[in-house]
C-alpha cells in the first residue's frame, strides 16, 4: 500500500478524499516532528518508532579491499506490537 492508496482506504470509510488526505498528511508531519525531536513515536497495537544513533566504524570497500572510515549517524527503527506480529503469523 501506498500513500494515495491509505488516502482512498480512508476517504472510503470517514471523509471526503481531500479530508483524508489531510488527514494522512498531519498524522505522517507528526511522526517526522516527533522523530526529528528524537522522541520516540508509540502507536497502540501498531508498533514503535524510535531514532538510534549508530557509531563510527571500519568497513572495507568490497570492490579494492581498502579499508575505510564509515561515519556516525542516525537511522529510525521500527519494532512492531504484539498485535501487528500476531496478524502476520
Amino acid at each position: 500500500m501506498n500513500k494515495a492508496q491509505l488516502v482512498d482506504a480512508i476517504a472510503q470509510k470517514t471523509a471526503t478524499k481531500k479530508e483524508a488526505q489531510s488527514i494522512v498528511e498531519t498524522v505522517l508531519d507528526s511522526i517526522k516532528g516527533s522523530l526529528k525531536k528524537k522522541e520516540d513515536v508509540a502507536i497502540s497495537g501498531f508498533g514503535t518508532f524510535k531514532v538510534k544513533q549508530t557509531k563510527a566504524r571500519m568497513g572495507r570497500n568490497p570492490k579494492t579491499g581498502e579499508s575505510i572510515k564509515i561515519p556516525a549517524k542516525k537511522k529510525i527503527t521500527f519494532r512492531p506490537a504484539k498485535d501487528l506480529k500476531a496478524i502476520l503469523q
